[in-house]
């Protein structure tokens, strides 16, 4: 098996170096804002709410999900720090290519309580209780960053509900990676508290767009300013989506502990088509984790972009088309 030494600790950094910065962020963003905080607040929430999400009872508690399109079924797991929105959002381009995108929030994200159980193997039965309760017998799955590591349990757990897997810039724990040690309880509450601050969010994405780019994004942000128009607001919408913040904040915390699992999926047990994404540059070193993937997995073919970052900037339509090819195929 492949070991992985670095890359949960670079993830592990990042997490931290944004903790460490959030109260500058929040002293110099507190002055005369309270009143854009709470315009800019107010359309968060309504854009989260003017979705038309639905809240579905599943075998394995309550799941708000969107959906997008009349195509074949496509599962879309967000990563950390998204939603429903953010599932709707990245998929798009597979919307407009003639695909359904089902969209859940996975546990501990907008409308979708973080259970007592929420390993990413408890999140794969939660997603075949999704489909059930949606009648929908056979899907495929994209997982997303963290949403990646449930994707993957999914297809080992229920192959005969997968058409399909696609692992895209998967940021998911590796067998033989160290574990990580626990954070103390002090850095939990830190955590914690950073992360039920909608100002304290909001005030970093208005004043610190940059840092945020290469440090919740991973994505050099000179990339995003040579890119096209088209992509830097698709990138700041990255970066809106995760407002409001508080309702994502057991969701990211759960998934800083998937992402560092000691025991993650069984890669060599999955039996579905696969498929491994990322592109060059993230940096959270998916490309890495992509490739130990694609050689643990029978059969999985693999994609590497020579560019993009996490967010795939300029390359991410390109590798939706490459999604969409090998979906049809399968």
């Amino acid at each position: 098996m492949l070991a992985v030494h670095s890359t949960e600790d670079t993830m592990l950094t990042r997490r931290r170096a944004i903790l460490g910065l959030a109260a500058a962020g929040l002293a110099a963003g507190a002055v005369g804002t309270g009143l854009s905080f709470r315009r800019d607040l107010r359309a968060a929430r309504a854009r989260l709410d003017g979705i038309g999400a639905q809240t579905v009872e599943t075998a394995a508690g309550r799941v708000a999900v969107a959906t997008r399109g009349d195509g074949p079924p496509l599962l879309f797991l967000h990563g950390s720090g998204g939603g429903y929105d953010q599932g709707l959002l990245f998929a798009a381009p597979l919307v407009a290519r003639g695909w359904q995108a089902i969209a859940p929030s996975r546990f501990g994200y907008p409308g979708t309580p973080l259970p007592a159980d929420a390993t990413h193997r408890a999140q794969a039965d939660a997603h075949a209780a999704l489909l059930d309760a949606l009648g929908v017998e056979r899907s495929a799955v994209v997982g997303a960053s963290a949403g990646a590591v449930s994707a993957a349990s999914f297809a080992e757990r229920h192959p005969d509900r997968c058409a399909a897997l696609v692992l895209l810039v998967p940021a998911a724990p590796l067998p033989g990676a160290p574990p990580m040690a626990p954070w103390a309880p002090w850095q939990e509450r830190m955590a914690t508290a950073a992360l039920q601050s909608d100002f304290l969010f909001w005030t970093l994405v208005a004043t610190a767009p940059d840092f945020l780019t290469r440090t919740l994004l991973a994505t050099d942000p000179a990339l995003v300013d040579a890119a096209s128009a088209a992509e830097q607001a698709r990138v700041r919408a990255i970066l809106e989506h995760t407002l409001p913040i508080a309702p994502r904040a057991e969701g990211i915390l759960n998934d800083g502990r998937e992402t560092q699992s000691p025991a993650p999926p069984d890669y060599a047990a999955i039996r579905v088509p696969t498929l491994a994404l990322s592109f060059a540059g993230d940096l959270y070193e998916t490309d890495r984790i992509a490739r130990a993937i694609a050689g643990m997995t029978p059969g999985a073919e693999l994609e590497i972009y020579p560019a993009g970052g996490h967010v795939g900037v300029g390359s991410y339509d390109s590798a939706m088309g490459r999604v969409d090819g090998f979906l049809s195929a399968a």
